[in-house]
C-alpha cells in the first residue's frame, strides 16, 4: 500500500510543463507517520525553520515543550502544513540536505523524486545535526592530535607529514606466510587483499619495538581526519592499551563513557550521538595501540562475555567485547602489539608484519629527514661505510635516534661522522642520552661543547639514576605509566622532565588531575632500567639478573598479565631467552652496558670493582644459560650435516652475545652449538641481527650451512654476514627482500671461496641485474650443485645469462626458475643449453609464460640430453600442441622421468591422447 502510495505522489511532486504545482502539504499528510517513526532529530529541523523565518521563536518553544521526539515531529509537521506550501516544501529539502540527520529517509526521498524549487534551492540550510557536528568536532581533534609527533628532545615537536616515511607491510596468514604487501593504506580495510578469516573483525598489526605501529597508527588518523581515508568510517576512536591498566579493579564505565570521555566529547545531545553509533557500527574505526602492554589484575573469566552497551562494567571487559564483536558487531578495528603476542584466530580478519625500512625506504626517509642534499650523500656515504649503523636503520625508531646524532654531530662540530663507531643497539642509545644531555647544556655561541661523553654522564648522574630508579620500579611491575606522585618520590625534577625522556600521556587523568608520564618509548625505558643496575652500588646478583628470570619463569610474570583467554605469549618452559620484548631489551642492555668497552666510561659513575663484580656474575649466567638453552634445541642428522633447528628466542640470546662483545662469548656459543648446519628460519631475524650471527659464527672452525629463509634480512643483513661467507657451504636467504644489490654483494664474496654447493634465494627481488651476478657465480664457482631463485623478476635477460652459465657446468644438479617471468625467447635460451649440459637432474620452470615454440625447443633438448629427470613446466601457456611435441621427444628419451605440465592451456579431454605415455604429467 505505501509503495503504490509512493508511486501515485511521484507524479505529483515531479513538476510537468503545463501542470499545477505538486502539493506538498499533501505529501506531509499521505506520509506523517512514516516521518513521525523515521525522524529522530527535531533540533536541525527548528533551527534552519527558524534561521529562514518560517517559525518564530514561540513556535519553536510549542515544539520543544513536548515530552516524546515523536510528539515533537508530529508538532513540526502540523505548523509546517498550517503556513502552506512553501514552507512545507522547504520542511522536505531540509530533509533531503542533512543527510546525516535524516539517512533513513533518504530512500524515500528518492522514491517520490523530490526535486527543490527555485525558491527554495536558493533557501540556505545549515546542519545543526548533533551527529555531523560531533563528525565534524572529531576530524578537527584527531587532525590536530596527529599533526605532530614529539621528539625524543620533548621541546621540539616536528610534523608529522615531514618525518613519516614508508616502510614494509606485509600481508600474512595465520602461519605468518606472506600474501602479498600493503602498497596503500586503503588495502588494509579491502577483503580483496589478505583476509583470512571472514568471521573475525580485528586488523592485527605486529612487529618489533621502534618497528613503527604507533606512528602508522598516527599517519591513518591524519588520514581520516582529512577525510583521505576512503573506507566509509565517520567516527574514529583511538586508544593507547596502556590506559587500560590504569583502571582499578572496582572501577566501571559505560560503553558511551569510554567513547566520549576518552577521546572526544559531543557538545549537542550525546544520547543522540551514540544511538547513531549503536544503529550504524559499521561506520565506526577503531585503533588499539599496543595490546602486549596491558597488565592488570582484573580477572575476565568472573564476567559474562556478553556485555551491555548501556550499563558500566570494568573497561577492560569493554575493550575484549569490541574486540570480540560482541559490542558494536561490524566496526572496524585495527589491533597493535609487538611480535611475540598471539591472538586467538576468530578475532583476526587480517594479520599485517611491519617490517621496517627496506634500502629504498631508507633512502626516502633520509630524503625527507636531511634537506639539504651535501648533508643526505655524506650520511648516505657513511651509512654505506658502515654496514653496522645501516642494519640498525632498518628499524624506524632506531633509524631516527641515528639520524637525530647525525644532525646534532653536524651542528656541534659540522661532521656526520659519528664517533667511535658506533656499531651496538647499546652503542646508540648512551650516544642518544649523550647527544640529549649535550643538547640541554648552555653553550657559547662561539664555543662549542667539548665534554667527553663520560664527563657528561658523570655531570648528570644523580638524573640518569632517578630516572633509572623509576624505570627499574615500573618494569619490575610491567607499569608503563607512572603518576605525578611517583615521578616526585624518585626525585625527578621539573629540568629533568624538560630532557624529555618523559612525556605526559594525554587521555588519563591522574589524582588530583596531576600529569602523568611515560617514557617516550618502552625500549627507552627498558635502557633505564639496565643503565640503573648497572651504576646501582647495592644491586647485588638477584636483581642484576631478574629479568633472565622474569622471561624463564612464566609464573612470576603469570599474576600481573591480564588474563585472557586468547591473548597468548609463546612461552617455552625455562628458556630464559623467550620472546617476552620489554624484559629481552633490559637484558640485551645489560650485556651492553657491562661489556668491557664500556667500562671506561663507567668508571666515572661507579666504582671499578662493582662493574667487574657484576659483569662476572653476568657472563658466568649467560654461559650457563646458553648451554641450557643450547641443549634444548631440535636436531637432525641430514647426509654430511648435523642440524640444529632454532626458535625466535635464540635470536634474543644472540643479541644478548653480541652486545657483550666478549670474543670468549662468542666461541663458546659456537663451541656448544655442536652443528655444522644452522636452521634459523621464520625466527624473525633483521638485518641488525645478521651482525650477532656473524659475531658467533665465525668462530666455527670448519665449513657451515646457515638457512635464514623467511626472515627479514634484506641487503644490508647480506653485507652484514661477510665474516661469515669464508665457511659457508650452503647459504639460503629465500623470503627475505634481497635485491640485485645484495646479491652483487653475495656473488663477490662467494665468488672469492668457491666452496658453495646450494645457493637459495626464491621469493626475493630480484631482476635481470641479479640474476646475472648469479650466472656468474655459477660460472666461476664449480661447486655449486642446488640453485633456488623461484619467485623472482629475473625475466627472458636473466634467463639468456642462466642458460651461458649451465651450458657446460660440471656440478649443478637442482635448478628452480619457476615464476618468475620468463616467456619463450627465455624459454628456448634455457632449452638450447640444456642440450649440451651433463649434470642437471631438477629442473623447474613453473608459472613462467612458455608456449608451444618454447615447448618444442625443448622437446628437441630431450632427444639430446639423457641425464635431466625432472622437468617441470607446470602453470605456462603450452596446449595440446606443443605436449604433442614433449611427447614424440620421450620416443627418444628413456632416462627422463616426468615432464609436468599441470594447469597448462590442455582440456582433460585432450589429454586423453597422452595416456599411453605416463611420464607427461597433465592433471
Amino acid at each position: 500500500m505505501e509503495g503504490q502510495l509512493c508511486a501515485d505522489l511521484k507524479i505529483s511532486v515531479k513538476k510537468t510543463p503545463g501542470a499545477n504545482p505538486p502539493s506538498f502539504i499533501a505529501l506531509l499528510k499521505v506520509y506523517r507517520e512514516l516521518l513521525v517513526g523515521r525522524i529522530r532529530n527535531t533540533q536541525c529541523l527548528i533551527d534552519n525553520l527558524v534561521k529562514n523565518d518560517y517559525f518564530s521563536n514561540e513556535d519553536a518553544e510549542i515544539v520543544v515543550q513536548f515530552p516524546t521526539q515523536a510528539d515533537k515531529v508530529r508538532k513540526i509537521l502540523d505548523l509546517v502544513q498550517s503556513k502552506g506550501e512553501e514552507v512545507s516544501e522547504y520542511f522536505i529539502r531540509v530533509l533531503q540536505k542533512v543527510t546525516d540527520a535524516y539517512y533513513e529517509l533518504q530512500p524515500w526521498l528518492e522514491e517520490i523524486g523530490y526535486e527543490p524549487s527555485e525558491n527554495i534551492s536558493s533557501k540556505p540550510v545549515v546542519n545543526t545535526d548533533p551527529v555531523s557536528r560531533y563528525c565534524q568536532k572529531l576530524r578537527y581533534e584527531l587532525g590536530r592530535d596527529s599533526k605532530f609527533v614529539m621528539s625524543y628532545a620533548q621541546r621540539e615537536e616536528m610534523l608529522l607529514e615531514e618525518i613519516y616515511s614508508k616502510s614494509i607491510m606485509e600481508l600474512v596468514s595465520f602461519t605468518n606466510e606472506s600474501l602479498g604487501e600493503v602498497c596503500q593504506l586503503e588495502a588494509l580495510f579491502d577483503d580483496a587483499l589478505g583476509l583470512i578469516n571472514e568471521d573475525g573483525e580485528t586488523i592485527y598489526v605486529f612487529g618489533d619495538a621502534g618497528i613503527g605501529k604507533s606512528i602508522l597508527l598516527q599517519k591513518i588518523q591524519s588520514l581520516w581526519a582529512r577525510k583521505e581515508l576512503d573506507i566509509g568510517a565517520k567516527f574514529f576512536f583511538r586508544f593507547p592499551c596502556r590506559m587500560f591498566s590504569c583502571f582499578k579493579e572496582d572501577e566501571a564505565i559505560c560503553l558511551k563513557d569510554l567513547l566520549f570521555k576518552y577521546n572526544c566529547y559531543p557538545d549537542q545531545d550525546p544520547a543522540e550521538v551514540f544511538h547513531h553509533i549503536l544503529q550504524f557500527p559499521h561506520t565506526v574505526l577503531f585503533t588499539f595501540d599496543g595490546f602486549d602492554e596491558i597488565y592488570s589484575n582484573f580477572d575476565l573469566s568472573s564476567v559474562p562475555e556478553i556485555c551491555s552497551p548501556n550499563e558500566p562494567i570494568h573497561p577492560l571487559v569493554l575493550l575484549v567485547s569490541l574486540l570480540r564483536g560482541k559490542l558494536l558487531k561490524g566496526s572496524k578495528k585495527i589491533l597493535t602489539a609487538r611480535t611475540g603476542t598471539e591472538i586467538q584466530r576468530n578475532i583476526i580478519r587480517k594479520k599485517v608484519l611491519l617490517r621496517g625500512f627496506s634500502s629504498n625506504n631508507l633512502k626516502e626517509y633520509t630524503a625527507m629527514f636531511f634537506k639539504d642534499e651535501g648533508q643526505r650523500m655524506l650520511v648516505l656515504n657513511h651509512l654505506e661505510a658502515n654496514p653496522n649503523l645501516c642494519s640498525l636503520c632498518s628499524v624506524p625508531l632506531f633509524c631516527w635516534i641515528i639520524f637525530k646524532c647525525y644532525e646534532h654531530f653536524h651542528s656541534m662540530f659540522d661532521s656526520h661522522e659519528l664517533p667511535d663507531c658506533s656499531v651496538t643497539l647499546t652503542d646508540v642509545f648512551l650516544l642518544m642520552i649523550e647527544v640529549h644531555l649535550n643538547r640541554s647544556l648552555k653553550t657559547s655561541l662561539v664555543k662549542n661543547n667539548t665534554r667527553s661523553q663520560a664527563e657528561m654522564f658523570k655531570s648528570r648522574k644523580e638524573t640518569l639514576l632517578a630516572l633509572g630508579k623509576m624505570a627499574y620500579k615500573g618494569m619490575e611491575n610491567s607499569f608503563f605509566i607512572f603518576e605525578q606522585e611517583e615521578v616526585s618520590s624518585a626525585k625527578i625534577s621539573e629540568e629533568d622532565l624538560q630532557l624529555g625522556f618523559l612525556r605526559t600521556v594525554k587521555g588519563y587523568s591522574g589524582y588530583n588531575n596531576q600529569s602523568t608520564y611515560e617514557f617516550l618509548h618502552l625500549t627507552l625505558q627498558s635502557f633505564f632500567t639496565a643503565f640503573f643496575l648497572v651504576i646501582e652500588e647495592k644491586v647485588g646478583a638477584k636483581e642484576l639478573l631478574q629479568f633472565f628470570n622474569e622471561c624463564s619463569h612464566t609464573e612470576i610474570a603469570q599474576p600481573i598479565c591480564l588474563r585472557i583467554l586468547w591473548l597468548k605469549k609463546q612461552l617455552a618452559g625455562e628458556d630464559p631467552f623467550r620472546n617476552n620484548e620489554h624484559f629481552h631489551f633490559t637484558n640485551l642492555f645489560l650485556c651492553g652496558l657491562l661489556s668491557r668497552s664500556k667500562q671506561k666510561l663507567f668508571r666515572h659513575l661507579v666504582l671499578p670493582a662493582v662493574i667487574k663484580r657484576k659483569r662476572k656474575m653476568l657472563i658466568a649466567y649467560l654461559g650457563k644459560s646458553m648451554k641450557s638453552h643450547l641443549r634444548g634445541l631440535t636436531r637432525s642428522r641430514l647426509p654430511n650435516y648435523n642440524q640444529i633447528q632454532v626458535q625466535p628466542n635464540f635470536v634474543w640470546m644472540l643479541r644478548c652475545l653480541y652486545e657483550t662483545q666478549s670474543e670468549k662469548v662468542g666461541k663458546l656459543a659456537a663451541k656448544h652449538m655442536r652443528a655444522n648446519y644452522i636452521k634459523l628460519t621464520y625466527c624473525n631475524a633483521y638485518s641488525a641481527d645478521c651482525s650477532a650471527i656473524s659475531f658467533v659464527l665465525h668462530h666455527f672452525q670448519k665449513h657451515l650451512a646457515l638457512e635464514l629463509d623467511n626472515n627479514n634480512i634484506n641487503d644490508y643483513g647480506v653485507k652484514e654476514l661477510l665474516p661469515c661467507f669464508s665457511k659457508l657451504v650452503v647459504i639460503r636467504l629465500s623470503v627475505n627482500q634481497i635485491t640485485d644489490h645484495g646479491v652483487r654483494i653475495l656473488y663477490e664474496e662467494l665468488s672469492k671461496y668457491q666452496i658453495v654447493t646450494y645457493l637459495g634465494l626464491y621469493n626475493n627481488q630480484i631482476t635481470d641485474v641479479g640474476a646475472k651476478y648469479v650466472a656468474k657465480l655459477i660460472e666461476e664457482c664449480s661447486s655449486l650443485e642446488y640453485v633456488k631463485m623461484w619467485g623472482n623478476q629475473v625475466g627472458d635477460e636473466g634467463a639468456k645469462a642462466f642458460a651461458e652459465a649451465l651450458r657446460n657446468h660440471p656440478r649443478l644438479t637442482n635448478v628452480s626458475l619457476a615464476f618468475n617471468g620468463i616467456t619463450t625467447e627465455g624459454g628456448k635460451s634455457i632449452a638450447e643449453a640444456m642440450r649440451h649440459n651433463n649434470s642437471v637432474k631438477i629442473f623447474w620452470l613453473t608459472k613462467n609464460e612458455m608456449d608451444d615454440e618454447a615447448a618444442m625447443s625443448f622437446a628437441e633438448m630431450l632427444k639430446v640430453n639423457k641425464k635431466l629427470a625432472h622437468l617441470w613446466l607446470i602453470q605456462n601457456q603450452i596446449t595440446a600442441k606443443g605436449v604433442k611435441y614433449l611427447s614424440e621427444a620421450l620416443k627418444e628419451n628413456t632416462a627422463i622421468k616426468e615432464v609436468c605440465l599441470n594447469g597448462n592451456l590442455i582440456s582433460q579431454e585432450e589429454a586423453k591422447a597422452f595416456e599411453n605415455e605416463e611420464r607427461i604429467i597433465c592433471f
